[in-house]
């Protein structure tokens, strides 16, 4: 039973992702560099995961293509557009990374 279970879980590593899944990984690789490199201080992750789930296709396309070269000032300024959105404000809100300690 345990090595039927290794065996499904070996294999689930070498489905090969889709596009979709490609281009967000991409896009999440640039966005944590751009992140960690303006603001150290920050917990990453859940800004991270509220840039992402709000970015419109061709805004993930563009940062997917600012993971080759690295971030630019276009990949800060289409995160600053993300971030402004009251869809990402509101996760920002409820995601608390921005809480301040009691």
């Amino acid at each position: 039973m345990i090595r039927c279970v290794l065996l499904l879980a070996l294999l689930a590593g070498c489905v090969p992702m889709s596009g979709e899944e490609l281009t967000r990984s991409a896009a999440r690789s640039v966005v944590t560099r751009s992140l960690a490199a303006r603001y150290p201080d920050l917990p990453i992750e859940p800004v991270l995961n509220c840039v992402i789930d709000n970015a419109t296709q061709p805004e993930l396309v563009g940062l997917a293509s600012d993971s080759v070269t690295g971030p630019t000032a276009a990949t800060a300024g289409t995160i600053a557009a993300i971030s402004s959105r009251p869809e990402t404000l509101a996760c920002l809100a409820q995601s608390q990374a921005f809480a301040l300690p009691e």
